[in-house]
Parts: structure tokens; C-alpha cells; sequence
């Protein structure tokens, strides 16, 4: 008797994987600041998309596993556990906020509503995600 294995196929995101409209939703509903550290636009952030879950292993595109992230922390995450990650965060911001608390505030900004009427307009009246973090919220 043989046996045959399938192989998953593998999941790819593309380039279009999130509509700007609501990566702009994400990013206003986290404060247009790193959900980990908190570094923001204003601090010069290049904020980017930080699945809670990873892509990889199985997480979901959907908004309540998506959370604002600066480039720095998606890049120093990898895949590992949130909460493993917010220890790191911890020791090295160094600013007292305990990894417990990082936590928290990461699953707070999942669970928030997305002010997406906002973000369509926004990105409607300037052009792109871009131009809108360029030229500030108002």
C-alpha cells in the first residue's frame, strides 16, 4: 500500500494584500504609532503591518489580528509570540512599562473599531496612505 502526501499549498500574500483604505484604519485606530513600542509618525516612525498571529503559521488578514507596528519591531518580531516579543520590548525601551502591559495594549488595539469612513476619505482626498501620513492627521 503507498501513501501519498499532499503538500500544503503555500499561502502568498502579493503585493495588494491589504486595501490602503484600511491599513490606514489600522493605523489611525493604534494612534499612528507602533503598538509595541510606541514610536509614532511624529517620532519619524515607518509604520508598517504586524500580523498577531504570523501569515505563516496560519494567522489570518483580518483586521483583528493586524496591529500598527514600526518597522523596527516588525523586523525584530519575526515570528515569534507576542508575548515573548513584548519582553524584548520591555528590556529595551527601558522606560518601565512591564511586558504584561505591552501586551495588553497590542490585544486593546486589536480589538478596537476601525474608523474606516475616515480612512476612505482621507486617502480619497490625498491619493495614498502616503501622502496622508505625510501631511498629517486632521
Amino acid at each position: 500500500m503507498s501513501t501519498t502526501t499532499t503538500k500544503r499549498p503555500r499561502r502568498n500574500q502579493g503585493s495588494k494584500w491589504c486595501r490602503p483604505s484600511t491599513r490606514l484604519a489600522i493605523y489611525l485606530r493604534d494612534g499612528l504609532a507602533c503598538a509595541y513600542c510606541g514610536h509614532s509618525v511624529e517620532d519619524g516612525a515607518s509604520l508598517t503591518l504586524d500580523h498577531l498571529r504570523p501569515y505563516d503559521l496560519g494567522g489570518s488578514n483580518e483586521t483583528t489580528n493586524l496591529v500598527t507596528c514600526c518597522h523596527r519591531c516588525n523586523s525584530a518580531r519575526g515570528k515569534r509570540p507576542v508575548a515573548a516579543f513584548a519582553r524584548s520590548v520591555a528590556e529595551y525601551l527601558d522606560h518601565g512599562a512591564a511586558a504584561a502591559e505591552i501586551v495588553r495594549h497590542v490585544r486593546a488595539c486589536a480589538r478596537r473599531a476601525l474608523p474606516r469612513e475616515q480612512a476612505r476619505e482621507l486617502v480619497a482626498s490625498r491619493g495614498s496612505v502616503a501622502r496622508v501620513l505625510a501631511g498629517g492627521v486632521s
